[in-house]
């Protein structure tokens, strides 16, 4: 449903080493997530933009995950921006990747009232011109994909938070009949794939879960073809809602599959050792709520690292809601998915301090480049960076630090006035640099 963050604030070189202070390196678990989940037939996925899935990011989101969901590749006003003008090409990519790393897809989304595009929600329509534009859409984009994707969020969204209809284009021009329309294209355009309703704030027993509860039933009682309810679970620490697995148990005995589609769980920032054990619990409850239940299909998280994440500019002031961190770093959050699938890990220290190496900018001779040193759960009085440079780069000049390189060997001290990283805190330095054929980035250590 949410849009991931669009962008990183740094160029697609910038890719972070994570070092725990005084401890080793952060180790994930004994198995990859994607592993532990296939183990009990679980699905965990996660959203994912198409840009992104290079480096560290493409790493991570191929060899941890199961299943992608296009973040917003596949939404209606990404595929046809001008009316009969298609762009295909994030969402192939996304499909492409997925394939060459053995995972599925989850389509998302067909029918929504938001990310739709301008010809669209500015024209005048009768009914039986914005049914079959509906119609067509779906038969187009389903089509193309036809046996490649596992399900498709065919309708998003179509709720209040009081059980009533959501306003929408769709409702106030077909009526309730929307849906059931849209889930009978979907099925005629791929009968392989199963269909589902996704929609947030139902992820506990309460008026807008019962009135998706009752949707589901009357349709199943119709005829109608749906396959699944996805559960979006957009989440606040500590608000983990006690009637999760009944709520997911109850739709299931309706003889429909269940998926945690969009999970993130965002706390108020900074984030400190406190606020991120809270999360991990909360993280773990989800995790567990759909393991006891048989026809729960999996949990795709909503990004899976904090520098993806929607969150921080929808909800100012809050954030670090994923399993890892900017630096991809795993927080408690992963360990805690982990454990709960059955797997077994040597989580980090609570506390700790991580440096991250990037790449601000680069041209034909030299590069800028900067280190970020932040603290959760710990703080330094002072602090020296060090790593080591494999292709022959060489520092020409440096601020908030003092550099000093010995052959491939640079040693960064904290300046006079840096050298305190609160709990919660950081200080970056930068620095100019010389290379010549190659910029690898390295591994950064603390002291």
């Amino acid at each position: 449903m949410r849009s991931l963050r669009t962008g990183l604030s740094l160029v697609s070189l910038l890719s972070g080493l994570a070092l725990l202070v005084p401890a080793p390196t952060a180790s994930a678990a004994d198995a990859p997530l994607r592993d532990l989940a296939a183990a009990k037939g679980k699905v965990m996925g996660t959203a994912v933009t198409g840009s992104k899935l290079t480096g560290t990011y493409g790493d991570l989101a191929g060899a941890q995950f199961n299943s992608l969901t296009p973040g917003n590749a596949m939404k209606w006003g990404s595929v046809e921006p001008t009316r009969g003008s298609y762009n295909w090409a994030e969402a192939d990519q996304i499909l492409n990747f997925a394939e060459a790393h053995g995972q599925q897809v989850r389509g998302h989304t067909l029918v929504w009232h938001s990310q739709n595009p301008s010809w669209l929600t500015n024209g005048t329509w009768t009914a039986a011109q914005l049914g079959q534009l509906m119609n067509d859409h779906i038969a187009l984009e389903v089509g193309r994909y036809k046996g490649r994707l596992a399900a498709w969020d065919v309708v998003n969204e179509p709720f209040n938070e009081d059980g009533t209809y959501r306003q929408t284009l769709w409702y106030n021009g077909l009526g309730t009949g929307y849906i059931a329309q849209a889930l009978t294209a979907a099925r005629a355009a791929d009968p392989a794939a199963r269909l589902y309703i996704n929609d947030y704030n139902v992820e506990g027993v309460n008026a807008k879960s019962t009135a998706l509860y009752n949707l589901v039933k009357s349709l199943k009682e119709q005829g109608v073809p749906i396959d699944g309810v996805g559960l979006q679970a957009h989440l606040i620490v500590g608000q983990v809602p006690a009637t999760l697995q009944q709520n997911i148990q109850r739709f299931a005995d309706l003889g429909v599959d269940v998926a945690i589609t969009e999970l993130d769980i965002r706390m108020t920032l900074p984030s400190d050792s406190t606020k991120l054990a809270q999360q991990a619990a909360d993280y773990k409850a989800v995790m567990n709520a759909c393991v006891a239940v048989a026809r729960c299909a999996g949990v795709t998280v909503w990004g899976f690292t904090d520098s993806d994440s929607w969150i921080p500019s929808t909800f100012p002031g809050q954030g670090a809601a994923t399993p890892y961190d900017e630096n991809y770093a795993p927080k408690p959050a992963y360990y805690a998915i982990a454990e709960a699938l059955g797997g077994t890990t040597t989580p980090p220290p609570t506390g700790a301090c991580t440096a991250a190496y990037s790449v601000t900018s680069q041209w034909d001779t030299g590069f800028t480049g900067q280190v970020k040193i932040s603290c959760s759960g710990a703080a330094l009085s002072s602090w020296k960076a060090d790593w080591t440079y494999g292709a022959g780069q060489r520092i020409t000049q440096a601020w908030n630090a003092t550099c000093t390189q010995s052959g491939a060997a640079v040693s960064c001290a904290n300046a006079a006035y840096n050298g305190t990283v609160p709990d919660g805190g950081s200080v970056t330095f930068g620095f100019n640099a010389s290379w010549s054929g190659s910029n690898p980035v390295p591994a950064v250590t603390l002291e």
